[in-house]
């Protein structure tokens, strides 16, 4: 007998019937009986593979254990919960006492069994009845029993404990729901109650008859599938019958009872599945039930059945109060500008390797033709990783965005949506905000982190966190703003266990809960800062998305949301007019926080009838809106007020408590002016700053009036120039610029107007050092950020010389290659262009700039020529022709330019081909002009797709190489090797009587043979007259192949270098290079070192021909 055989079948069984709780229950077991080692029982705990884990189980079974199954099955038997003391001569299912005419599982824990078991279920409500006898009596399990000694009450007892059992109720409701599907195209005109539709429910039945009645003589309809199915279908009570209003009456003669499916116990139909091969039903559409009202998107509502039955509810009644506090406390709307916000747009976004030397992984800076928005909005983003999760493994989810763009906004309307019912397929969401989280204590608890929602907290007891940790992958958990937690920035890294009730450090608990480990199968929804230590720990991420910022058109809207909201709408027209007259407050519009403060300055503005007119720089806007009220506030409010800001800021923190504020009436004015607001999700005694941005302005307030700031450490916080010792991290980002702007702008109306004319001395002073500190800058020198930087405090400072000096430094070839540009950058940068008095190369390759900003740079006529990513250009191209630009189009497409290219991805060769179908479409009468500047004036091409992409993708570019008829060097090798071989080599040649031009040919490293090898000489005389330098370094040329290029040398009268080293020719392939060599006395160089060559040959090689080369 084949023992390990047995105890593999039993134990996979034993895996696939119970929960991964009785798993883990069987080991700690087995642990204890000595029969594995503790590293061994930790390694089977961590084991992902189920087949695997089954067969490790089953092998120490068999070395340590009964071959006959009694030891697995005493030790299963320990995890079976005592309700009764058994008979003593009664013996484990597993064991040798076991009835021969069925093998029943255990019915512990969990009825799931019945789905899988072939027993008779008469049998199993005797073996029901008996585990619940004492000791002293006895009864013999008959394998055929009477149908008449079934007791109803040890029917209806085995019944109810099957409906208190969340998962059997869960898995027969997804039977039902596929007895629906199935059944829906039947044309009986009635049906028996059979036992399979007993167990569902008869409400199935009836529906369906009444289905049945309703489409009698029409033509079969296409059958809905599960989730468009009513949400009372899924959560009826098992065995329920319908009232008696409700049953239709019969029509016709009643059919009788199909018969039963040999190997399907209990069901009439033989197309139906067996239990065991029910598929998992998939998740419910987010938007499946759009149509339903919300208390019947509730998962705790059920449509009343009538008066005559009383229901079982889904859930125990704590987790059911639970559910109802937390649903109205997530249902509440903020109100004023909280409220008004415009739906943010999120963008599918990765990770890439940073540029420099370190390994770290940066957010990856998309073409704006790459960009993926979620058009589905929040079902999409939930969605997202589902592809790649695997069965009850935690999906990580992050939202990344910078300071003030809405991703709070957005993680708090994740909370109001599941309240509203849209999220059915969670039965928790849980929004953490992160900045609470370092305040709860030393030691935390999945309890402390689920109750950290508010001021006052839900309490979250035994059975509610029992329910949560049963069923994780109905949980959402929302951790906003993640970058508050960069303290523990090595929780990727730290240890954090599967358990969840006992004590540990929050550091634990995120590990925990990053690494897959604590509430395993949930969905972490994270809200972060897309820079910061932090960031490197999204990499763990399934899916990654950023808030896109709004749009000019959403702008707009947000605008005229605003005065709607606060009863203005009249003011809605001239607002828009403002704003529209400021072109960079426009461009800073795409933030949600600027966006909000220039509506309140207009506000207030047109409230004073004056002639307004808005700012033209951010420090400007700020003023005016701390102005007025700084001037009527409590003496030195502002001033510790903008102490605070800075302190905070140093310390990475955005919140304050009251006792930090210089008095009680300097923080109600504060609260009252909207400058300090209760913290979200914290006690009143905790203040914020209304908006990061406000912080960074109080920040560089405190600068510019503070006397404890030296002079000459002041330009430190420009950060414009990088310090090797103590650097300045810039976590407050906007500093710098307003520090400018508060030293630079006219004192009356900007620094005056805040703090009075007492300030003027020190300022003067301060303005000083940073004008000679800017003055010392060379702009040609400093990288592609730090200029863009420089440009906009050149901006904020409103000073003719500074701005005057900045661009008299800007040099004629302007990089900004992987640097993103935003819509202030562009605006600020084609500014600066505009008034240099020179003309610009811009290379604008991986900025993401969007097409408006690319069109308004590039149609700048002091720019000559510019490069950027094809796909980007492309669709500009297509925007100026539909609007009829034609003159800009030409103009356009003059200056653009893609020399040189190199190839590395598949959307790099694809956007080529496009540019070149773009060429060969053109109309035979733009003749003229049809041939495009930068397809004519290509020179060098470089390909670098790897050895898996390179064979794939090169037979594409192969069809597109003869449309660059000034191609000069066309480099074919890479680190990674293209390895396009023969076949690759046979494709090129045959372009190469279009490529007249061709001077240098660079096939090093492509697994080229003597078939491609002769391919090649082929073709070479096509280009005597232009080849200057042909490589084929590290091939596997053999001799045969040498030979071939040796008789084709004396053809080629411009070559002057070849190089063949590293290849496999012998002493017989030099010895014919070398002599086809001294029939070309215009080649200087001759590369042919190679293992294969013996070093006598190769000297005497070379004293013959000096022009052998060997290295």
């Amino acid at each position: 007998m084949d023992h390990f055989q047995t105890i593999l079948t039993w134990v996979r069984m034993l895996l696939s019937s119970h929960r991964p709780s009785q798993v883990q229950a069987l080991l700690d077991n087995l642990l204890a009986e000595e029969l594995l080692s503790r590293e061994y029982h930790y390694a089977l705990l961590h084991e992902s593979d189920d087949e695997a884990l089954a067969r490790k189980i089953s092998l120490t079974l068999l070395e340590k254990g009964d071959p006959d199954l009694a030891l697995l099955g005493w030790i299963w038997s320990g995890l079976q919960a005592p309700t009764a003391e058994r008979d003593p001569s009664y013996k484990d299912p597993g064991g040798s006492g076991q009835c021969p005419t069925m093998e029943l599982g255990p019915l512990e824990g969990s009825y799931l069994e019945l789905l899988n078991s072939s027993a008779d279920p008469l049998q199993l409500y005797h073996l029901y009845d008996r585990m619940d006898l004492t000791a002293e009596e006895e009864i013999d399990l008959c394998s055929e029993p009477d149908t008449d000694t079934i007791n109803c009450e040890q029917f209806s007892r085995l019944l109810c404990d099957m409906e208190g059992d969340e998962e059997t109720r869960e898995a027969y409701a997804n039977i039902a729901e596929l007895d629906q599907y199935v059944f829906q195209d039947t044309q009986l005109e009635g049906l028996s109650k059979d036992i399979f539709i007993e167990h569902i429910g008869l409400e199935e039945m009836t529906s369906e008859s009444v289905e049945v009645l309703e489409e009698a003589g029409q033509k079969t309809q296409k059958r809905p599938f599960p989730e468009e199915l009513p949400v009372d279908l899924k959560h009826r009570k098992l065995g329920e019958m319908p009232p008696a209003s409700q049953t239709p009456p019969a029509s016709g003669p009643a059919v009788q009872s199909l018969p039963k499916s040999p190997d399907r116990p209990g069901s009439t139909s033989p197309f139906a599945p067996s239990a065991a091969d029910l598929p998992s039903m998939p998740e419910p559409a987010l938007t499946s039930r759009a149509n339903l009202t919300e208390d019947e998107m509730s998962p705790t509502k059920c449509p009343a059945a009538g008066g005559a039955s009383s229901k079982l509810p889904k859930w125990p009644e704590s987790v059911e109060r639970f559910y109802q506090l937390l649903r109205d406390k997530y249902q509440a709307q903020p109100a004023g500008p909280e409220g008004t916000l415009v739906e943010m747009d999120l963008v599918r976004v990765r990770l890439e390797k940073s540029s420099g030397k370190s390994q770290e992984r940066e957010l990856a800076t998309l073409d704006w033709a790459e960009r993926q928005p979620a058009r589905g909005g929040l079902a999409e983003v939930l969605l997202a990783a589902s592809d790649r999760q695997q069965p009850r493994e935690t999906r990580v989810i992050a939202v990344l965005g910078k300071a003030g763009h809405g991703k709070s906004h957005w993680a708090r309307a994740v909370s109001r949506a599941w309240a509203h019912g849209q999220l059915p397929q969670y039965d928790f969401v849980f929004w953490v905000p992160c900045h609470r989280l370092d305040r709860l204590g030393t030691s935390y608890r999945l309890q402390d982190l689920l109750s950290s929602l508010g001021p006052q907290p839900l309490p979250v007891n035994d059975e509610v966190l029992s329910y949560i940790a049963r069923r994780p992958n109905r949980i959402l958990l929302v951790l906003d703003g993640f970058e508050e937690l960069e303290a523990h920035d090595g929780s990727l890294h730290s240890t954090g266990g599967p358990g969840s009730a006992e004590p540990r450090s929050l550091r634990g608990l995120l590990a925990g809960l990053l690494q897959r480990k604590l509430l395993r199968g949930c969905t972490l929804l994270l809200t972060a800062w897309p820079r910061g230590r932090l960031a490197q720990s999204l990499s763990k991420a399934d899916a990654l998305f950023e808030v896109a910022g709004f749009s000019a058109q959403q702008a707009e809207t947000y605008v005229k949301h605003y005065f709607e909201s606060e009863g203005t709408a009249e003011h809605q027209e001239r607002a828009l007019a403002l704003l529209r007259a400021q072109p960079f407050l426009l461009s800073h519009s795409h933030s949600p926080t600027v966006c909000r403060a220039v509506c309140q300055l207009t506000e207030a503005l047109l409230q004073r009838g004056d002639e307004a007119q808005l700012p033209s720089t951010l420090t400007g806007l700020f003023v005016g809106l701390l102005g007025p009220a700084a001037r009527d506030g409590p003496p030195e409010a502002l001033a510790g007020l903008a102490r605070l800001a800075w302190e905070l800021g140093r310390a990475h923190q955005r919140g304050l408590k009251a006792g930090c504020l210089p008095s009680a009436e300097a923080r109600a004015w504060a609260v009252a002016q909207g400058w300090l607001r209760p913290t979200t999700g914290a006690p009143e005694t905790e203040l914020a700053f209304s908006s990061f941005l406000l912080q960074c302005f109080l920040g560089a307030v405190w600068l510019a009036l503070s006397g404890e700031i030296k002079d000459k450490e002041l330009p430190q916080y420009l950060a414009l120039t990088p310090r090797k010792k103590r650097p300045y991290d810039n976590w407050l980002e906007g500093v710098p610029r307003f520090l400018v702007g508060l030293v630079f702008q006219p004192r009356a109306s900007c620094l005056g107007a805040l703090a009075g004319p007492a300030a003027s001395t020190s300022v003067d002073r301060k303005q000083k050092v940073l004008t000679r500190y800017l003055k010392r800058l060379q702009p040609g020198t400093l990288q592609a950020g730090r200029l863009l930087e420089l440009l906009h405090c050149a901006h904020e400072a409103l000073d003719p010389g500074l701005w005057q000096h900045v661009l008299q430094g800007l040099p004629a070839r302007l990089s900004f290659l992987g640097t993103r540009l935003t819509p202030p950058d562009t605006h600020v940068l084609g500014s600066a262009l505009k008034a240099a008095g020179q003309d610009f190369s811009l290379d604008l390759r991986g900025t993401g700039v969007d097409p408006s900003g690319l069109g308004s740079l590039v149609g700048l006529s002091c720019v000559t020529h510019f490069r950027a990513a094809l796909s980007d250009t492309v669709e500009l191209w297509e925007s100026l022709q539909q609007r009829g630009e034609a003159k800009l189009l030409r103009a356009v497409e003059e200056k653009f330019t893609i020399e040189p290219f190199k190839a590395k991805s598949m959307k790099d060769v694809e956007d080529l081909g496009n540019l070149v179908q773009i060429q060969r479409t053109r109309s035979s009468s733009e003749a003229a002009a049809g041939e495009l500047p930068a397809v004519r004036d290509l020179k060098k091409l470089e390909f670098a797709l790897g050895p898996v992409l390179g064979p794939q993708v090169f037979p594409k570019l192969v069809k597109i190489l003869e449309a660059f008829t000034s191609l000069q060097h066309l480099d074919l090798d890479s680190l990674s090797e293209n390895k396009i071989g023969d076949e690759g080599v046979a494709q090129l040649s045959a372009t190469f009587p279009q490529l007249k031009a061709l001077e240098t040919l660079n096939l090093s490293q492509n697994n080229i043979t003597d078939v491609g090898a002769c391919k090649l000489a082929e073709a070479l005389p096509a280009l005597a007259a232009s080849l200057l330098r042909l490589s084929l370094y590290n091939n596997c040329i053999c001799d045969t192949g040498a030979e071939s290029l040796a008789h084709v040398l004396p053809d080629m009268v411009s070559l002057r270098v070849l190089d063949v080293q590293y290849n496999k020719f012998t002493a017989a392939g030099a010895q014919q290079l070398a002599a086809g060599l001294r029939k070309c006395p215009q080649v200087k160089t001759l590369a042919m070192w190679t293992p294969t060559i013996p070093f006598g040959v190769q000297e005497h090689l070379q004293q013959l021909d000096p022009r052998i080369i060997l290295r």
